[in-house]
């Protein structure tokens, strides 16, 4: 779904002054749980100044470097009550579910039921309406392991946790497929007001779907219709073993984050072919200039909104991800980028966001006989309303 970014926005600044400044709303309390109604509209524009692949070359044949389009438009019922809380979400613009389970709750105990996002990955974990930046990190994006259902237990306390999970295919048909099994555990040394440290580990193991795997990563940039890295089918692929370590630091409006995958894909058999292994990386840091700060729950920072809505949250943002598909054979390329961004939490209901990606790449050539450089840059801006 294709629309005028200018009609977007105006959809979005009209909502979002026309309403009051609110998170969930409160519909009523049935049952004795407390249900309310959430929603994330999301509005993107991407313009690619293109090197040597068209980044958007399969939609752009009007001669256009630039693509617009309403990124998602989620909505969420969910209900919280004393031994159990619910939740079913859906997104309108990709025709697909979102968390759909049960939780049933004892102190800092938990089981869950249902379609939830698996435990790895601290950026995947962590609210998608509060993104530092507009693509999440290739690592995050590549071997984050997103919603699939399944069953979950593991602790949430204070400074430390864990989850365990076995899952099988996405609710939504069609989509991801594959049994696994799945674990996370973090550790916090400190959690003060403003001051934190964050420590974590994952490690999922699970089927390839039909026997074959393809990794390929966008240039952060969830538009561009190319991939400049892309390991083509990887056939008699078995399973895949994703393990992850991340980290993440806060000292009043200062927020350093970073993670690390490391991801094998196992095959049938040696005639095969070998194993293929692959890993990426990312380090950001955010500074609210405001002077806010985040606060920490279930190994993931949380964002707390600005302190004076009327002039609202002003953060800047810098990341730098990596990722390598080059392993024997298998030539998937390789690349580095750095991401600047900027983002402007406006009331309650609203966010502004501003990224500038400069990608290095490097990608062997069969034709050529060598590896080529794909050095694009691409300017990104996000348009966000939420309650």
């Amino acid at each position: 779904m294709k629309l005028p970014v200018s009609r977007v926005l105006a959809v979005l600044i009209s909502s979002t002054l026309a309403s009051q400044a609110q998170a969930d709303v409160a519909i009523d309390v049935i049952g004795g749980y407390e249900v309310s109604f959430s929603g994330l509209v999301q509005a993107d524009g991407n313009w690619f100044n293109n090197d040597v692949v068209d980044l958007n070359g399969s939609s752009g044949i009007n001669g256009k470097d630039s693509e617009f389009e309403l990124r998602r438009a989620e909505l969420v019922l969910s209900g919280k009550g004393t031994l159990f809380d619910w939740v079913m979400g859906y997104d309108a613009k990709a025709d697909k579910w979102l968390d759909v389970n049960l939780k049933w709750k004892r102190g800092s105990s938990y089981l869950m039921v249902g379609q939830f996002k698996q435990p790895n990955s601290m950026e995947e974990l962590s609210s998608t309406k509060n993104n530092d930046f507009i693509s999440k990190a290739m690592t995050t994006n590549t071997f984050g392991l997103s919603r699939r259902v399944g069953v979950a237990y593991g602790a949430d306390n204070a400074q430390w946790g864990y989850s365990v999970s076995a899952f099988g295919r996405e609710m939504t048909r069609g989509l991801a497929k594959g049994q696994g099994v799945g674990g996370r555990v973090y550790y916090a040394p400190f959690v003060e007001s403003g001051r934190f440290l964050h420590l974590g580990a994952s490690l999922l193991d699970y089927d390839t779907s039909n026997d074959t795997q393809r990794w390929r990563i966008r240039p952060d940039a969830d538009l561009a219709t190319q991939r400049l890295l892309d390991t083509g089918n990887i056939t008699n692929a078995d399973r895949i073993r994703t393990a992850g370590l991340e980290a993440a630091w806060v000292n009043g409006p200062i927020k350093l984050q970073a993670e690390y995958m490391r991801s094998k894909t196992s095959r049938t058999n040696e005639s095969a072919g070998a194993d293929f292994d692959a890993d990426s990386w990312y380090v950001s840091g955010l500074w609210n200039l405001t002077g806010e700060t985040w606060g920490y729950k279930g190994g993931t920072p949380t964002t707390k909104g600005a302190d004076d809505p009327a002039s609202g949250m002003w953060q800047l943002g810098l990341r730098v991800d990596g990722a390598n598909l080059n392993d024997g054979a298998i030539k998937g390329g390789q690349g580095t980028n750095l991401t600047l961004g900027v983002n402007w939490y406006w009331r309650s209901n609203a966010k502004f966001m501003l990224n500038y990606v400069a990608v290095q790449s490097s990608k062997f050539s069969a034709s050529a006989g060598e590896d080529i450089d794909d050095n694009p840059g691409i300017l990104e801006a996000r348009a966000q309303f939420y309650w």
